[in-house]
């Protein structure tokens, strides 16, 4: 049983590691880009804020 937990272990910690150091990061990348593009792309079509 100890060895199994300690596998665990190690599979948790791997695990983590992947989900602070590279996909966080990433995901967050892509959310601010997604809206950034998003807000030029509207203000392609519509102008800027305050014009009309």
């Amino acid at each position: 049983m100890s060895n199994d937990t300690e596998s665990k272990k190690g599979l948790e910690l791997k695990i983590f590691i992947f989900l602070t150091v590279f996909l966080a990061p990433i995901l967050s990348v892509l959310l601010v880009s997604a809206l950034g593009f998003s807000i030029w792309f509207s203000q392609i079509l519509t102008g800027p804020p305050g014009a009309g």
